[in-house]
């Protein structure tokens, strides 16, 4: 025990307050546990409220608008000389954080869950040792390990001072030309961001393609429009080394054996991120982390020690909040004695860019991958009245089912707004929709959501709206 620490017994601590462990201490706490909850920041959310999904949505949808005004003119509409105060834009990302966070506070004083700020770490399977303002030792009868992720440590070689996601998102400054290293989700967001600021941007990428987990169709989509807006963008390329030079940086690019040095005044690297499972005490315990560092659970989220379960990032599965906070709910079901399971047959992944991505269930290329026969229907935006109506016709929805019975499988879209069409596809694949199922679903005219009905029609080869093969 710390000196001069005090020793608690509760019935449940879930370490960490991102969207998996303050929805996993809301819902033990309405299922009548007494619960604490510990967290290293002054506020809760984690890394998607404090510094990643939320700050970068409030900036993403600023240059949306920006970018709407200024290709208004074919709607015959007109916007002079518009402008974004970085001060007032990063105030206002600033407003919206504070106001979700103290939200997430109201909810935990409203339950009763206490709040403790220290790092917590396992001294046993049944103890954690919490070091912070108010040091103590934890007696525990269940433990929910929900501390997230990091971002990549540097590779060698790369200098301190470049950006990183976070970093990027405090919007310190607009720079002339920003080098993105990472042609993943964050990068490719972040990208566009200071791309519609004002930036000159360009994304180096060391695989062949961008958006590696997303079916290519769909990415082609985005980097037709993304190409017009974006400086220069490489892939099958690696950054060999960064030397800082008095107010900007040196980069060399290698790219197909040859290398190029290019000069950038900012730099931010987007490599990914890393389950945040070291340093935690793990060893004091029986649970087991994999090769990655994810902590391995089974589909009640119960970690090797059956006490303690682990969600979220720092668990297996993808780095996704709406993930985290769903697998939070079942393991604190399962700890209040509820039959519950993370069943589920669809977890979506959206990438905000412009076009958006989105996809969920199985994707036509790991179908190809896995040898899976499969049906696949797809419409283009380009006939939807909804979409000519509001000059953004770059999109399709595609749908992938099995030829035989017709059963969904997947839906992948690209397109404005479908962020919020993908769900109404995770429910057609929780509730093990078929095709007909979605044709006869009516949907209402003329909208977005419409395409995924007639990409159904169109899978089954009774689309009224696509030009049919002659016979």
């Amino acid at each position: 025990m710390v000196m001069g620490s005090s020793h608690r017994e509760v019935e449940v601590v879930v370490v960490g307050s991102g969207p998996g462990g303050y929805v996993a201490a809301l819902r033990l706490a309405d299922l009548g546990k007494e619960v604490l909850l510990v967290e290293e920041r002054a506020r809760p959310g984690g890394t998607c409220l404090l510094e990643g999904c939320i700050p970068s949505k409030a900036l993403i949808n600023a240059v949306g608008i920006k970018e709407a005004a200024e290709n208004s003119e074919k709607l015959g509409l007109s916007f002079s000389d518009v402008k974004i105060d970085s001060r007032k834009l990063r105030a206002w990302t600033d407003k919206v954080v504070d106001e979700l966070a103290g939200g997430i506070n109201g909810l935990l004083r409203r339950r009763q869950v206490e709040v403790m700020n220290g790092r917590a770490r396992f001294t046993s399977n049944k103890t954690l040792s919490v070091i912070g303002d108010a040091s103590a030792t934890i007696e525990f009868e269940h433990c929910v390990v929900a501390t997230g992720s990091s971002l990549n440590a540097l590779p060698p070689g790369i200098v301190e001072s470049v950006w990183s996601s976070g970093e990027a998102l405090e919007l310190r400054e607009v720079p002339e030309t920003l080098l993105v290293v990472g042609g993943g989700y964050i990068g490719l967001e972040l990208a566009l961001v200071y791309q519609g600021l004002g930036s000159k941007v360009s994304v180096v990428e060391f695989f062949p393609r961008l958006l590696a987990g997303a079916d290519q169709d769909l990415v082609d989509v985005m980097i037709d429009r993304v190409d017009q807006r974006l400086h220069e963008i490489m892939v099958e390329s690696k950054v060999k080394e960064i030397r800082e030079i008095g107010d900007g940086f040196e980069v060399e690019i290698e790219h197909d054996g040859m290398s190029r040095t290019e000069r950038y005044d900012k730099i931010l690297v987007a490599i990914g991120r890393r389950p945040n499972s070291a340093d935690l005490g793990l060893e004091n315990t029986a649970i087991v982390v994999n090769e990655a560092g994810f902590i391995e659970t089974d589909s009640q989220c119960r970690t090797a020690e059956k006490r303690i379960f682990a969600i979220g990032d720092v668990a297996t599965g993808p780095m996704l909040a709406h993930k985290a906070s769903r697998e939070g709910k079942v393991a604190a079901e399962v700890i209040a004695g509820q039959d519950a399971d993370f069943d589920n047959r669809a977890i979506p992944a959206v990438v905000f860019t412009d076009p958006e991505i989105a996809w969920t269930g199985l994707t036509e290329h790991e179908a190809e991958t896995q040898g899976i026969a499969v049906n696949i229907g797809s419409f283009p935006l380009s006939a939807l009245g909804r979409a000519r109506s509001m000059g953004r016709t770059d999109g399709l929805i595609k749908v992938i089912s099995e030829p035989e019975t017709g059963l969904l499988l997947g839906v992948g879209m690209v397109g404005p707004h479908v962020s919020e069409l993908i769900a109404e596809g995770t429910l057609a694949l929780e509730m093990g929709a078929t095709l007909e199922d979605l044709m006869v679903t009516v949907h209402p005219h003329p909208t977005l959501s419409e395409a995924l009905m007639e990409a159904a029609e169109a899978a089954a080869g009774v689309g009224v709206h696509m030009n049919r093969p002659r016979s």
